[in-house]
């Protein structure tokens, strides 16, 4: 196994990365596609942070001590990059496009999906945490983190209900997953069901 320290060195450099590649780059890549006014990168966009919630959710979870996190974490490293390379038409016009915003969202999202790719194996490795009835140190070293931005951000909120938060925050992130699936259904499935 990976020594104690180096392993929270590794794991507080992918939550440095997390977010300055999930949150800061495509906030500013969405102010950029507003100011230029370029429709499919706002839509590729907006998609991105839909899916993307999942690590907010994960976040909380992790804060609440929940090994579901584990699960819904690389469930996320997953479904990113899913969601920025699903879209082909949105793709095709921006890899067309001759903006600048067009061409920094294509690299990013190539960087994007390297670490996320990185990431899942790195943090799969530790899959059996979910399944853990007592955690071992190096599970409950991904914590750390989660609970550092919850000193900053609710430090006089119990981490029992921001776990709880983060698991509601599942249930719906599941729910609307699930609908939006049913809305992807072929239009003559739709039909079928219809008539």
């Amino acid at each position: 196994m990976i020594p104690q320290e180096w392993l929270l060195k590794a794991i507080w450099a992918d939550y440095s990365l997390a977010v300055a590649l999930t949150v800061v780059v495509p906030l500013a890549l969405l102010v950029w596609a507003f100011a230029v006014g370029l429709g499919p990168l706002i839509q590729l966009l907006i998609v991105y942070w839909r899916v993307s919630s999942l690590l907010a959710v994960t976040v909380y979870l992790m804060i609440g001590g929940l090994p579901i996190s584990f699960l819904s974490g690389a469930m996320a490293r997953l479904l990113i990059p899913l969601s920025l390379w699903f879209w082909r038409d949105w793709s095709t016009a921006l890899e067309q496009s001759r903006s600048w915003a067009a061409r920094a969202f294509l690299l990013w999202r190539w960087i994007l999906t390297g670490y996320m790719g990185v990431g899942f194996f790195f943090s799969g490795a530790f899959m059996p945490c979910a399944f853990q009835a007592s955690l071992s140190l190096q599970c409950r070293a991904w914590f750390e983190p989660p609970l550092g931005f919850r000193e900053i951000f609710h430090p006089n909120v119990p981490p029992e209900l921001l776990g709880s938060l983060g698991a509601w925050g599942l249930v719906v992130y599941l729910l609307y997953g699930v609908y939006f699936v049913w809305r992807l259904r072929p239009p003559t499935e739709k039909r079928e069901l219809a008539a």
